[in-house]
């Protein structure tokens, strides 16, 4: 089952008998920004203009908890997520695909939440919004309701226990900038470093200059010079379970099965008992 689609299928898929639900998930990672800078807002950006038959998904409400100690964007309550499926029309039998504004973060947690909770196909459109070149729509749009009923597990997962021990016993990516990896900043979470015995594999490196995914072949070859060889227990962890939700896809692209620690580094560091590890060094 393929996990991405380009522009020019997704144009084929909608014109075609059986188009797919599609699902707009642009958002921003809230960082210090200049003084009065607003805050992004993808609902205000999806209104003003979408791919036509679009609906969009709130990361924060729709696809994680309220922030808190298990992490700023723990998993949500799941009776809510398949509220929210529904809601934008998702139905089990339909293929869905994601997209949002072209750094592929927000629509890779759309695809995990989706796939962990059992639907059977769901793609990301690589490149995001910025490779659509087709028609546009405005406003919002009035989906019939969809039929999705999401059973948790078909996706492995992580909690920070277990993220401590695959460090130890099998590979442990932290997708986070290697600035951040390194604890040099720290921009958002209460101290910089990274979980002892992780290996540095920033998200970027996924993907080209225009942010569509490197060829398979080459993230394949980027994992095994990290350390995913064959039958190797493979995870992955972020600030906060969005971009390792990216790396988890680019994995999926390299036909390397990977866990997702949703809590992350913001769950992690949160946690003054455990420890932490600064430099290059993954001890």
């Amino acid at each position: 089952m393929k996990a991405i689609i380009s522009a020019s299928e997704l144009a084929g898929d909608l014109a075609g008998p059986h188009p797919p639900t599609l699902l707009d998930v642009r958002w921003q990672m809230s960082v210090a920004t200049a003084a009065g800078a607003p805050p992004f807002d993808g609902r205000a950006a999806h209104a003003a203009g979408h791919i036509p038959g679009a609906v969009f998904v709130d990361l924060d409400a729709d696809l994680a908890g309220p922030p808190g100690p298990s992490g700023r964007h723990p998993l949500p309550d799941v009776e809510h997520f398949g509220a929210a499926m529904r809601a934008a029309g998702v139905r089990s039998d339909r293929p869905v695909v994601v997209y949002d504004g072209g750094q592929g973060w927000a629509a890779a947690r759309a695809w995990w939440m989706l796939r962990w909770t059992g639907h059977p196909e769901v793609r990301v459109l690589d490149g995001g919004l910025a490779a659509w070149d087709g028609p546009s729509a405005s406003g919002t749009e009035e989906p019939a309701p969809g039929d999705f009923r999401p059973v948790p597990g078909a996706l492995p997962l992580l909690d920070a226990d277990g993220a401590a021990a695959l460090a130890r016993t099998g590979l442990l990516l932290d997708a986070r900038a290697a600035e951040r990896y390194r604890g040099e900043v720290e921009p958002i979470d209460p101290v910089g470093g990274h979980i002892p015995g992780a290996v540095s594999a920033p998200t970027a490196g996924n993907v080209t200059g225009t942010g569509r995914f490197l060829p398979a072949s080459e993230l394949a070859d980027r994992f095994r010079a990290l350390g995913a060889e064959e039958g190797t227990e493979v995870g992955v962890y972020c600030g906060s379970g969005v971009s390792a939700a990216h790396q988890v896809l680019a994995l999926t692209l390299a036909g390397i099965p990977a866990a997702l620690y949703v809590g992350s580094w913001s769950e992690w560091s949160g946690d003054s008992g455990r420890p932490v590890a600064v430099g290059p060094d993954p001890q």
